[in-house]
């Protein structure tokens, strides 16, 4: 589990803006809920609540399952994080992640953590979750 923590932490790492100059808001596309296409609501495609706690309103294109990127909104529609589910079994020395978009832009902070499947990511996958908001701002889609 360690080796696939440090993976993840790795993969986040270059998923944060490496410099200030590197900061943006969200692609207008994306800055409010609904996302315009080829993003779907996650609850559509899948047996999901609408609104997850602790998550959010959450949109895919379906084409990027399982691993997304996941947008996630708060119930004001104002998108709060990008999300993406990588399987356990693909965070190994052999599978790189070249390229992975953030539209939400700017992140705030990152948080990594394990998740054993839901509808529509059954397997074990690890949920990196990259914060357009500050922290304190997180308890926007806690309930």
């Amino acid at each position: 589990m360690r080796t696939i923590l440090s993976g993840a932490v790795a993969l986040a790492l270059l998923l944060a803006p490496a410099a200030p100059a590197l900061a943006h808001g969200p692609d207008e596309a994306v800055a409010k809920s609904p996302p315009a296409a080829p993003y779907q609501q996650v609850s559509k495609l899948v047996k999901l609540p609408d609104f997850i706690p602790g998550l959010g309103q959450l949109f895919v294109d379906p084409a990027s399952l399982p691993a997304g990127p996941f947008l996630a909104y708060d119930r004001d529609g104002a998108l709060v994080s990008t999300i993406y589910m990588i399987p356990v079994a693909d965070l190994n020395p052999d599978t790189t992640f070249d390229d992975l978009a953030v539209p939400g832009g700017t992140v705030d902070h990152v948080d990594i953590y394990y998740n054993a499947g839901h509808p529509g990511v059954e397997v074990p996958h690890a949920h990196i979750v990259l914060w357009h908001v500050a922290a304190g701002e997180e308890a926007r889609v806690g309930q």
